[in-house]
């Protein structure tokens, strides 16, 4: 798939890692709106745009969050997201409307 061929549901929410229930295949991120429980551990965030861009969200030093610029291609099939240095941060590689299944780099 291109750009233009992913489903819009992958762009108009922004996904929260959800890492109780993270498997040895990979870290799961749930929609920002889903029931997610509530944690002491900030949990890192991802928005993915249509345009190419995205932002990865992490914890601070004060535990607020701290936007990240990012890009994200197809790779064999698979969404990457790349730092704007070109590092590789995370590759999804399976993705619903309620979950996505990211493999960290």
């Amino acid at each position: 798939m291109t750009k233009r061929e992913e489903p819009e549901w992958l762009f108009s929410t922004r996904w929260v890692h959800a890492f109780e229930e993270d498997t040895e295949e990979g870290a799961v991120y749930r929609p920002e709106d889903a029931p997610i429980p509530l944690s002491r551990r900030p949990r890192e965030r991802l928005q993915l745009r249509r345009d190419g861009s995205a932002s990865v969200f992490s914890a601070g030093p004060d535990d607020r969050m701290v936007e990240e610029p990012a890009e994200w291609s197809q790779d064999k099939g698979r969404i990457v997201v790349r730092g704007r240095g070109g590092g590789e941060k995370l590759r999804i590689v399976g993705s619903s409307k309620t979950r996505l299944l990211v493999q960290p780099r």
